[in-house]
């Protein structure tokens, strides 16, 4: 067998790495060393079909040379320049580029380097916003239970994760919607559940125990991905849009993992004809390959920060904001995507994937399916005495038979890169069904 450079690694220990069980990993660590097309090889030589693109990133595939060409190029071209107070050139046009794109029309683009910072961009972006229209009391945040906004402070505060918000400090004023799920009376839907547009008005209740006054924005996924593929209710999203403008209040959509295809639209908010104010971008910005976010913000919004004296109007930047490599990668995902229609590809793959993923209805364990252009998640019972485990032993067992899924919670999500095959998403479906059946 070919020698893999991962196999004369002499320690695992210096890497303390995220979101990970460190001493469950390195005690049998999985490593993945290469990756083409569909597929990574890992260490031993195994092929794995990505079931996730990368982490819900890699939405044209992998080893896409053009990409790495564009790379190399600006690399030997111009490998850094500030964007404070200076610029260069690949950095607007990559943003003239996006705005082609943009949800809902909002072709105002703030550059960051993750979902993370784009969230705590966008939420500091309305802040302004607020504050410049003369409504600076208007201090508080409105997130989601179950929602997933990034790592910064800003980000947890809004988010509803409870492991994500146990250990640390939240900001003072965010306050929280319910969430959308609803076992028992929308399990096993293709698509949008009818029941649940009701929970908007949850808005509405915040708006009276709070005040309108203080409140600047409200945050949600318009599909919840990293809490296991909480699909909106019909109607939801509208109503919050109705909710919001009635009260003056902005709305945000974090479409870090929806953005560039993932339903079959460029963007959530064009799948599900919703606009809001800002949204905030990522994973699929360079296919994955260098770290790079977004904020797509209204003319409204961003021209409301053009006013008064000359100087900063926005006090937030970041070092690497539209760095020029990855702008570089950036634009090459764009061609990609253009060439080989990628961002609407999922609609035409839809129906063969819900069908596929709900053929698992049945199998021991599963007590919900749930899907949306090509994402799924498929929900297990926990173990009484474990919960968590379940989902954690198949995907184990998945990837040591060549298939790599996502696990939170008791809840397998699915989420292929764009260029997936009819016959691969059948042979995810094979290998995921066998291993929920050896996971008693």
């Amino acid at each position: 067998m070919t020698d893999h450079p991962l196999r004369n690694t002499p320690s695992l220990d210096a890497f303390w790495m995220p979101f990970t069980a460190n001493r469950q990993f390195k005690a049998a660590p999985r490593l993945l060393v290469s990756a083409q097309g569909m597929h990574y090889t890992a260490d031993d030589g195994r092929t794995v079909l990505d079931g996730t693109a990368g982490l819900w990133c890699v939405n044209a595939g992998h080893g896409r040379r053009n990409i790495a060409s564009a790379v190399e190029r600006q690399l030997s071209t111009l490998d850094f320049a500030p964007t404070f107070q200076m610029g260069h050139p690949i950095a607007f046009e990559f943003a003239e580029r996006l705005a082609e794109v943009a949800p809902g029309g909002l072709d105002r683009v703030f550059f960051t380097n993750s979902g993370s910072e784009s969230v705590d961009t966008a939420l500091k972006i309305a802040l302004a916003y607020q504050r410049a229209i003369g409504q600076g009391t208007r201090t508080r945040l409105i997130g989601r239970e179950r929602g997933y906004h990034g790592v910064g402070f800003g980000g947890i505060s809004v988010g509803g994760i409870v492991s994500n918000r146990r250990v640390f400090p939240q900001l003072a004023g965010a306050d929280h919607l319910r969430h959308t799920h609803d076992l028992a009376r929308n399990a096993f839907v293709k698509g949008q559940p009818e029941h649940g547009a009701d929970l908007a008005d949850d808005l509405e209740r915040l708006v009276a125990l709070h005040g309108a006054e203080t409140i600047a924005a409200c945050i949600v996924e318009p599909l919840a991905g990293s809490t296991g593929v909480l699909v909106p209710p019909r109607g939801y999203l509208e109503r919050l849009r109705e909710i919001c403008t009635k009260h003056g209040i902005l709305l945000i959509f974090d479409e870090v993992i929806t953005g560039f295809g993932r339903l079959g639209a460029p963007f959530a908010t064009d799948f599900f004809g919703v606009t809001p104010d800002l949204v905030t971008a990522a994973k699929g910005l360079t296919n994955g390959t260098v770290p790079m976010g977004v904020v797509f913000a209204s003319r409204q919004v961003h021209d409301a920060l053009m006013q008064g004296p000359d100087g900063i109007e926005l006090f937030h930047g970041y070092t690497y904001s539209g760095h020029p490599v990855a702008c570089a990668a950036g634009l090459a995902t764009l061609d990609i995507y253009r060439e080989e229609g990628l961002l609407t590809r999922a609609a035409d793959l839809s129906e063969d994937w819900a069908s596929a993923l709900h053929d698992l209805r049945g199998r021991r364990n599963v007590i919900d399916i749930r899907s949306l252009g090509l994402v799924a998640g498929i929900e297990l019972g926990a173990r009484p005495d474990a919960p968590g485990k379940r989902a954690y032993d198949v995907f184990v067992d998945c990837f040591q038979r060549g298939l790599l899924i996502r696990v939170t919670g008791d809840i397998i999500a699915l989420s292929p890169p764009l260029i997936v095959e009819r016959e691969q998403i059948g042979e995810m479906v094979e290998v995921l069904g066998a291993a929920i059946d050896r996971a008693a």
